[in-house]
């Protein structure tokens, strides 16, 4: 066991936010620490690093063992490079070197027992430097950059001219080449792209030191976690697998939970109304017999009521009319800055009812398209066209479609004027705003709060297209989970930009690539995606010069996946077909089943004959339809 946390308990003036909390992390162990927001995960590993102290309880990390930590916020501050920062971590071996070489112009001039001291030194120093993996320090620091999204003309960028996010992945660069014996990382996805999330996935996996991790990626959790600790309503579980696993032991739990709940509500109330029946007799025996079971009663260790999934953020999105088939067509778009080149000459097309990601690495030029489709940004070349009747909803990462000064009743009413002060408090309290809250300033909110006031705007517009830029930064995986289903039965159509892999496998029908300022098409979610990368990615890295070569194989993959795209729709529509025909016939052989119970039916022998016939016939056909079903699920 490398770390233990015993009985910890921490309040801030009436607010619980751990009460005997206790789990330990033994080694190796990658632990996933999650929970709604605010529910304590940041506070718990402040207390665990000592930067916060536990209003009781303890901490206890094994003895000679190192702890790093990196929190959410960074404020590094360096006159230094970029690599410089990163190479100071490997300043005990930087020194070995030295000594080395020095140590070797000094055996020169030696002779006698002075050469064999020396050559003694040099010999265990090489070892040192051998088992610190002296050689390969120079290629680690460089792969730690690399893998982070720092590209080698980043390198020499001084740390005092960077933003708050690459100091953060410079912060967690130091602390990955420093590899401690416990790591500590608070929300370590939020300022990496997608190549870089699944570096650090596999960096982790391969970690030989432990590692407990705050994140909101599920796809991260998946992959490296092994251990889940749950904060909810101050109380901390500890749930064994990754973040499916403990997805479903969390409702098995949660449904015996209620289970013993109600059957203990029952009980109460049974012996309630025994105990007002007994008294009722007013006989010495009976009141006697009732004074009994009323001590029994109280008792009784009470359950608390768990906590209902339902009181979660409520969001149903709509389209107040349908858009035609046709919802967006892009051609030639191109867009530069400078002479900073995003993309050039890109087409692509939307259909009504599409759930279209666009993906690619930080700096592509994703959040720049859909401003220029909503008109913030002007293309440099090319052109896009609107279907019929489409009207967008704009869901803006940056909330630059809040006004920061108003309260949040003012922002929707102000937005939609026709709506009366009840509905403007019942839809701000679908968000989890009530009471004062309402009148907070859209300024003094978290970022996550920002978000659920832009998704409550979006909810209310009844738009028929939605263009969501980072829809799940700052929300936490609850009410992830609430988006997801709120898109997945939106009847209209969505282009939206996400680094969130779980988020993009689960709502995503189609994929567009931006990667070498072109795009690449995917017909499918991020599963299909990461399956049919290699094979569509254009390989154009190493030889800029094929790029006209890229875009015509481009137009082909897309013309191939259009095809495809169109034998997949009729698929899932036949599949659709059989499965419906498949629930009329079963509920059919359930009528059947519940007729020859009937005394009028079972004494008929012509009508359960012709029954018995009919249930035969839907024997026979439901088993080629299971077959069919089948086929088309392959």
């Amino acid at each position: 066991m490398i770390l233990a946390c015993q009985n910890i308990y921490k309040s801030f003036g009436t607010d619980v936010i751990l009460k005997d909390a206790s789990f330990h992390i033994e080694e190796r162990e990658k632990a996933a620490v999650v929970g709604v927001n605010g529910a304590g995960k940041s506070t718990l590993l402040k207390i665990i690093v000592g930067e916060l102290e536990a209003d009781s309880g303890n901490v206890v990390l094994a003895k000679g063992r190192s702890l790093g930590y990196l929190a959410q916020h960074q404020d590094l501050e360096s006159g230094s490079t970029i690599y410089q920062e990163l190479l100071s971590v490997k300043q005990d071996v930087i020194d070995l070197e030295a000594r080395i070489r020095a140590l070797e112009l000094e055996m020169k001039h030696l002779s006698g027992d002075a050469l064999t001291a020396a050559l003694e030194a040099y010999t265990r120093l090489n070892q040192e430097f051998e088992q610190k993996d002296g050689y390969a320090y120079k290629s680690e620091v460089t792969g730690v950059l690399k893998g982070l999204g720092f590209a080698e003309n980043d390198f020499e960028k001084q740390i005092d001219t960077l933003s708050g996010g690459q100091k953060t992945r410079v912060s967690l660069g130091k602390l990955l080449l420093s590899r401690p014996d416990l790591i500590l990382l608070d929300e370590p996805t939020n300022h990496l792209d997608m190549a870089s999330i699944a570096w650090l996935e596999t960096f982790l996996l391969n970690y030989s030191g432990a590692v407990i991790l705050v994140a909101h990626d599920r796809y991260f959790l998946n992959r490296v976690a092994t251990k889940i600790v749950e904060i909810e309503a101050g109380t901390v579980r500890t749930f064994f697998g990754n973040y499916s696993d403990y997805g479903a032991k969390k409702a098995q739990l949660r449904d015996a939970q209620m289970t013993a709940w109600l059957n203990q509500q029952r009980e109460i109330r049974h012996q309630e109304e025994v105990i007002a029946k007994l008294k009722s007799f007013n006989r010495e025996k009976s009141i006697r017999r009732a004074e009994s079971r009323e001590k029994m009663l109280e008792k009784i260790d009470l359950l608390e009521k768990p906590v209902q999934i339902s009181s979660e953020m409520q969001l149903r999105l709509e389209p107040e009319i349908t858009s035609g088939n046709d919802v967006l067509t892009v051609e030639g778009l191109s867009k530069s800055f400078g002479t900073l080149s995003l993309f050039s000459d890109l087409n692509f097309q939307i259909k009504r009812g599409e759930r279209v990601a666009l993906i690619g690495n930080n700096g592509t030029g994703k959040t720049t398209i859909l401003k220029i489709l909503n008109g913030l940004l002007e293309a440099d070349k090319g052109s896009f066209v609107l279907g019929t009747k489409v009207k967008i909803g704009y869901y803006d990462q940056e909330h630059h479609v809040l006004h920061m000064e108003k309260t949040l009743f003012e922002e929707i009413s102000d937005t939609y004027p026709d709506l009366d002060n009840t509905r403007i408090r019942s839809t701000l309290a679908a968000f989890l705003f009530t009471g004062d809250d309402v009148f907070k300033r859209i300024g003094d909110l978290s970022g996550g709060e920002r978000g659920r006031v832009s998704l409550a705007k979006l909810m209310l517009s009844e738009a028929n297209f939605l263009i969501l830029d980072e829809p799940t930064n700052h929300l936490d995986i609850v009410s992830k989970e609430i988006l997801e289903q709120a898109l997945n039965r939106y009847t209209g159509t969505v282009l939206y930009v996400s680094h969130d892999r779980y988020f993009i496998n689960t709502t995503a029908t189609r994929i567009l690539d931006l990667t070498e300022k072109t795009l690449v098409n995917y017909i499918g979610n991020y599963d299909y995606y990461l399956e049919k990368r290699d094979l569509l990615t254009p390989a154009t890295a190493e030889a800029p010069s094929s790029a006209p070569e890229t875009s015509s194989l481009g137009k082909r993959d897309w013309k191939q996946q259009k095809e495809e795209q169109a034998r997949a729709r009729k698929r899932e529509n036949d599949l659709k077909k059989t499965e419906e025909e498949i629930f009329t016939l079963e509920t059919r052989e359930q009528e059947i089943d519940g007729l020859l119970t009937l005394e009028e039916v079972y004494t008929d022998v012509s009508r359960c004959m012709e029954l018995h016939r009919e249930k035969e016939e839907l024997a026979g056909r439901l088993d080629a339809l299971y077959e069919q079903w089948e086929a088309l699920a392959q």
